[in-house]
């Protein structure tokens, strides 16, 4: 093993990039984030804290997680933040679990 190389260095992008995506959405505050978003389209970072039973701290770290994941993106307005989906990231997710099901239809697995 390459002593300089990292673990992610052995895998595609298209891996790295979904398994990015998979751990940003492995917290069920960070999927009630999300939904809250697809249900008002658009919301100010505040509106978010109202929603969840979360310190505003923390729901400041989901949405980080989320921004940096690239499944939601933010403006800043004044004073706050408006966040929204931003559909790119979705699209990965959409196309990988397209292909899984598609090939699981497939196969005659156990």
């Amino acid at each position: 093993m390459d002593m300089g190389a990292t673990k992610t260095d052995f895998f595609t992008e298209r891996q790295n990039r979904i398994a990015v995506i998979a751990k940003a959405l492995g917290h069920p505050a960070r999927i009630a984030i999300v939904e809250y978003l697809l249900k008002v389209n658009e919301c100010i970072g505040g509106d978010i804290v109202n929603e969840l039973p979360l310190a505003q701290p923390t729901v400041s770290q989901h949405l980080r997680e989320l921004k940096n994941a690239g499944l939601i993106k933010g403006n800043i307005e004044g004073n706050s933040v408006c966040y929204c989906i931003d559909e790119k990231a979705f699209e990965v997710l959409h196309l990988f679990f397209s292909e899984v099901i598609a090939t699981v239809k497939k196969q005659n697995c156990c």
